[in-house]
């Protein structure tokens, strides 16, 4: 069992906390309290704790980034004594929408989230993956009549392999696992949320992820 900590009480951060807290891991999700109690109110496992962002970093051996993308850098940073020797898994996308609220351009174009939260937290073991589908396949991937592909990006090796254990816990195989390398790996999957909006304008929410195939 390990100890997840949960930046984001949104709908990618509570999915993530009920299926790694299914799987046996003690999870806290991190937010405000109206999101605790909106959460519970939602049918998020009870046995899933709720606490403020900090506390929740400051307490957990494994921290996964949930929150939205153009406000992260700001948000973790001000964690950085909380986060010094962890884990923490970005499973976001910094992007500014459009007149819709679908994603429209890059916050970091020519860069990523990912690298800009590695050079802030020198100290904090920045993993990428996650973010190339919608929130519902990220512990589904089954559910796909094609399998889909997660992408890790990181500076750390032994974080990584820790990291595609969770991934092996969310239900990812490990043919559907696709290692980059180093953190700047992540500034092209980054840059696949672009397609996201054009795919749902014309299919609508249904789930899929960008795929490798070969």
């Amino acid at each position: 069992m390990t100890s997840i900590g949960i930046l984001g009480a949104g709908r990618v951060g509570t999915n993530l906390a009920a299926k790694l807290s299914a799987a046996g891991h003690q999870v806290t999700v991190g937010g405000r309290a109206s999101e605790g109690t909106a959460a519970r109110a939602a049918g998020v496992a009870p046995r899933i704790a709720f606490a403020d962002q900090r506390t929740t970093a400051r307490s957990a051996d494994i921290v996964i980034n949930a929150t939205p993308g153009d406000s992260s850098l700001d948000r973790l940073t001000d964690l950085r004594a909380e986060l010094a020797g962890k884990i923490l898994i970005d499973v976001s996308n910094a992007t500014r929408d459009a007149d819709d609220g679908l994603p429209d351009a890059l916050c970091y174009p020519g860069g990523s989230l990912a690298e800009k939260l590695q050079a802030a937290l020198p100290d904090t073991h920045v993993v990428k993956t996650l973010n190339t589908m919608l929130f519902m396949v990220m512990t589904a991937p089954e559910t796909l009549a094609t399998p889909p592909t997660v992408y890790v990006s990181g500076d750390d090796e032994n974080a990584k392999r820790t990291v595609t254990g969770l991934l092996s816990d969310l239900g990812w195989q490990p043919a559907w696992i696709e290692d980059l390398g180093d953190i700047s790996t992540a500034r092209a999957t980054e840059a696949m949320i672009l397609i996201v909006p054009h795919v749902l304008r014309r299919h609508g929410f249904e789930p899929f992820a960008v795929s490798l195939s070969r």
